[in-house]
């Protein structure tokens, strides 16, 4: 290559371990005689290893996370006999912490030189959460709506009971989805970031309105918390939690009849919140046996992974009672 070259610099090997450093790729090579692994030091860093020039494709296979360990051993011995280049996804396990890695590479045995078959690891950790959060959201999305359809419906059901005539049910039903309609817009974020913070008595309150006279008697709903205020992003998703547990209340529980009654009580223990929902005067409801719904899994994602809180049930024979144990910081946020 001529010293003219305006490229001469850049290929000039420290130079290119330097750009590819820059751009966290990290490069090894695969013994496929003898499966033993070469990387670089970007390499060993990707994984949490300690350097070492005797690593063998089974010492990596073991940091694999176990969900993907049997379908990257297969991917990685299928790619000799793949044409062109290949990509394999998956995750690893480092200390506690998961990342996604994405191994590339040429695959047929005829890119492979002296027995070396080459190619790159890439962190794609933070595209892969990307994607898992667009698919929550897709999820959440579609499951709201389904949600908000059935509580329409079984409104639609009471009302259509409780009535006697076509102008009184048309009235009656418009102010319940009203009710819903106020609770949206309470803990709907405002544009262009501007922080805002809902009392969360108000917030459970304007939550559970729509059930409030659904019953025989007025009061059948007691919401008795501490005066806090909750941010946006916190009571988006409190009002996801709040909306299932009286969905599922609604369809199965003391919400289901109208003698039931509901009583939310809270309060705090430090910087923390405890919120106690309590089920009374409904038909007995049994534990689930059959694996979670994704109404549950989406309770429990948002519980844990976005409060940074907790969620335990009680099936009593009373009723059901359900403990919420959720950070005081995130409340906040």
């Amino acid at each position: 290559m001529s010293t003219d070259d305006p490229l001469d610099f850049l290929w000039q090997a420290d130079n290119l371990r330097r750009a590819i450093h820059a751009a966290g790729v990290a490069l090894w090579a695969w013994n496929v005689t003898d499966d033993r692994f070469t990387m670089d030091e970007q390499g060993f860093k990707l994984w949490g290893l300690a350097k070492n020039a005797g690593v063998r494709f089974e010492d990596l296979s073991a940091h694999i996370h176990p969900a993907d360990r049997d379908r990257v051993r297969a991917a990685f011995v299928a790619t000799r006999g793949i044409v062109g280049p290949y990509e394999i996804d998956f995750r690893i396990m480092v200390d506690e912490e998961i990342r996604w890695i994405s191994a590339r590479g040429l695959g047929d045995d005829a890119a492979v030189h002296d027995e070396q078959a080459f190619g790159i690891f890439l962190d794609v950790t933070g595209r892969k959460q990307a994607e898992e959060g667009h698919e929550l959201l897709a999820g959440e999305m579609s499951h709201r709506v389904k949600n908000l359809l059935a509580i329409a419906t079984g409104l639609t059901n009471i009302t259509s009971h409780s009535t006697t005539t076509a102008k009184e049910m048309a009235q009656e039903l418009t102010g319940r989805l009203a009710a819903l309609g106020r609770a949206h817009d309470l803990v709907r974020p405002l544009p262009g970031s501007q922080g805002r913070s809902a009392l969360l008595g108000d917030l459970l309150s304007v939550l559970l309105s729509p059930y409030e006279d659904l019953g025989a008697f007025s009061g059948r709903i007691r919401v008795a918390v501490p005066r806090i205020g909750v941010g946006d992003a916190a009571a988006t998703t409190l009002s996801l939690i709040i909306h299932e547990l009286a969905t599922n209340s609604l369809k199965y529980g003391a919400l289901s009849v109208d003698t039931g009654t509901l009583d939310l009580s809270g309060n705090t223990v430090g910087s923390d919140l405890e919120l106690t929902w309590t089920e009374r005067g409904g038909p007995q409801v049994d534990a689930p046996t059959a694996a979670e719904g994704y109404g549950s899994k989406l309770v429990q994602r948002s519980v844990f992974g976005q409060l940074r809180g907790t969620i335990a049930y009680d099936w009593s024979a009373d009723g059901l009672i359900v403990i919420l144990k959720l950070n005081g910081e995130r409340l906040a946020v």
